[in-house]
C-alpha cells in the first residue's frame, strides 16, 4: 500500500528512476543499462524528423524559395526555443515523464495529468500513422496488400512486430535507431553529389509557378511537423546516462543533424530540376531521385523510407511509454504501469496500452485525428512554455546544470514567437477538431479524478512522490 514518502522531493526528483514499484523491479533497473549520446542523438533525430520525406508539400504549396526560406528560418523561431527549454527543464528535472514533471512543478498535480493526457494521446494517434505508411511503400512491390483483409492484417502483424522491438529493450531500440538512421540517409547523400553538377541556383529563387495559388496554411503546417517534437525525448530523461551533460549535447546534434537532412535535399532538388509545382507532393523525392538518376535511386530511397518509418514508430513509442512510467512514479497512474519485464526491463504494461490504442486508430479515418493531433499538441506546448516561465520565477535557486542565457524578459520574447504560430495553428482547425478535443479534455479531467478517487481509498497501489517543490525547500 502506500506510503508518505520521508525523502526531499527533489531526491525524488532527481532519482525517480531508480524509486522501486516491486523488488524486482528494483533490482533489475540497477542493473540495466543506460541510452549513451549516440542513441539518444539518433532517437531525438526520429523524434523530429526522420528524413527529409513529408518536406516536399512546402515547396507545392508556395514554391522553392519561400521552402527554402522556411526550412532555414522556422528553426530558429520554433525549433531552436522548443530545444532550449527541454535542455533546461530535462537537466533541471531529470526523471521520466518529462514535460509531466514540469507542468507538475509549476502549476500541480492537475496540470501535470492534463498535460500527460494530451501529449500522451496526440503521441499514440501520430502512432498509428506509422504503420498505414509503411503498408503504403510495401504495397508498391506487393499489390496484394494495396485493400481490403490482407491490408488490414499486414498493419496489425507490422503494428505488433514494431511494438515487440520496443519490448526488447531501449538500448536495443536506440543502437537500431542509429542503424536505421545511417541507411535512412544514404539515398540523400547520393542524391545530393548527383545532383551537384545539374544544379542551377536561379531556380531556388522562384517563388512559384504563374497561375498557381498559395496554400499558406499546407505551408506552415508542414513546417511545424517537420520541425516538431523536440521535447518528446526528454520523458526518456530517466533512462539516460548522466542526462545532466548528455542531453544538452544530444539536442544540439540531433538539431544540427535535422536542418542539415532538410535543407541540403531541398537545395540538391529544387536546383537540378525544372519547377513543376503540382507534382511536389508527399513521396515526390522518390521521383525526383529517378529523374537524376535512374530507377536505382528511386528503390534506394523507397526502401530507405521504410526504414524511416520503422525508427519513427521505435521512438514516438519510446516516448509514450516511458512517460507512462514517468507518470507512474509520481502517482497519476497506479504502480502497475512502472512494472518493468524481468526479461527486457521494459515498462511492459505501457508498451500494451500505446500498441492497443495504436491498433485501434490504424483503422479510422485520418484526416480529423491528425488535425487534433496538431490541436492538442499546440494545447501541451502552450502549457509547457507556461511551465517554463513559471518555473524560473518560482523556483530560481533550483540547480540547472543547462540554463538558456536568458532573463525572465528574454525568456518570455523567446517564448512569445512560437506561442503565436500556435495559437494560428488553434484558430484555423475545424468545428470537428474542436469538439474532439473538446471531449478528450473532458475525459482526462475526468479520469485525473476517478485516479484520486482510487488513490485516497487504496483500491489500488500507486507511488505517493508526486510532491511540489518550493523555492524553500532548494535553500
Amino acid at each position: 500500500m502506500m506510503e508518505d514518502s520521508t525523502l526531499d522531493s527533489q531526491h525524488l526528483l532527481e532519482h525517480q528512476e531508480t524509486l522501486p514499484t516491486t523488488t524486482a523491479a528494483t533490482a533489475t533497473t540497477k542493473n540495466s543499462k543506460k541510452l549513451s549520446i549516440i542513441p539518444l542523438i539518433f532517437l531525438i533525430y526520429f523524434e523530429v524528423s526522420g528524413g527529409a520525406y513529408g518536406e516536399e508539400a512546402a515547396v507545392g504549396a508556395a514554391g522553392p524559395l519561400w521552402a527554402i526560406l522556411g526550412f532555414l528560418i522556422f528553426p530558429f523561431i520554433w525549433s531552436i526555443p522548443e530545444a532550449l527549454i527541454t535542455a533546461e527543464l530535462a537537466t533541471a528535472f531529470p526523471g521520466n515523464g518529462g514535460y509531466v514533471i514540469w507542468a507538475h512543478q509549476a502549476f500541480g498535480p492537475f496540470w501535470g495529468s492534463v498535460m500527460g493526457s494530451w501529449k500522451f494521446l496526440s503521441g499514440v494517434i501520430n502512432l498509428a500513422s506509422y504503420p498505414v505508411l509503411c503498408i503504403d511503400y510495401i504495397k508498391l512491390v506487393i499489390p496484394f496488400l494495396s485493400s481490403g483483409v490482407p491490408r488490414y492484417v499486414a498493419i496489425l502483424f507490422i503494428t505488433l512486430a514494431l511494438s515487440f522491438l520496443n519490448y526488447t529493450g531501449l538500448v536495443i531500440v536506440g543502437y537500431t535507431a542509429v542503424c536505421l538512421g545511417i541507411i535512412s540517409l544514404l539515398p540523400f547523400i547520393l542524391l545530393i553529389l548527383i545532383s551537384i553538377p545539374k544544379i542551377d541556383p536561379g531556380r531556388w529563387i522562384s517563388m512559384g509557378e504563374k497561375g498557381v495559388k498559395k496554400d499558406w496554411s499546407l505551408f506552415f503546417n508542414t513546417l511545424f511537423w517537420n520541425l516538431n517534437f523536440w521535447d518528446n525525448a526528454s520523458t526518456l530523461a530517466g533512462e539516460v546516462d548522466q542526462p545532466q551533460k548528455t542531453f544538452p549535447k544530444a539536442l544540439f546534434s540531433a538539431g544540427l543533424l535535422t536542418c542539415l537532412v532538410y535543407l541540403l535535399p531541398l537545395l540538391a532538388a529544387t536546383g537540378a530540376i525544372p519547377l513543376e509545382q503540382d507534382d511536389w507532393v508527399d513521396g515526390y523525392f522518390a521521383d525526383v531521385a529517378e529523374i537524376i538518376a535512374g530507377k536505382w535511386l528511386k528503390i534506394f530511397l523507397e526502401i530507405a523510407a521504410v526504414l524511416s518509418i520503422i525508427g519513427l514508430y521505435e521512438a514516438q513509442l519510446s516516448s509514450c511509454v516511458y512517460q507512462l512510467v514517468g507518470m507512474a512514479d509520481l502517482g497519476f497512474l497506479p504502480q502497475c504501469f512502472s512494472v518493468r519485464s524481468k526479461w527486457f526491463n521494459t515498462p511492459w504494461l505501457g508498451i500494451l496500452v500505446s500498441t492497443l490504442i495504436t491498433i485501434a486508430v490504424s483503422y479510422m479515418n485520418f484526416a480529423d485525428l491528425i488535425s487534433s493531433v496538431n490541436f492538442l499538441y499546440s494545447l501541451g506546448m502552450l502549457l509547457e512554455f507556461a511551465s517554463f516561465l513559471w518555473l524560473r520565477r518560482k523556483l530560481p535557486t533550483l540547480k540547472r546544470p543547462f540554463k538558456v542565457p536568458l532573463k525572465l524578459p528574454g525568456l518570455i520574447l523567446m517564448c512569445l514567437i512560437p506561442s503565436g504560430f500556435l495559437v494560428y495553428v488553434m484558430s484555423v482547425a475545424s468545428g470537428t477538431v474542436l469538439l474532439v478535443c473538446f471531449i478528450v479534455t473532458i475525459f482526462t479531467i475526468l479520469c485525473y479524478f476517478v485516479l484520486k478517487l482510487c488513490k485516497s481509498k487504496k483500491w489500488t497501489e500507486f507511488n505517493n512522490v508526486g510532491e511540489k517543490l518550493e523555492d524553500q525547500d532548494l535553500e
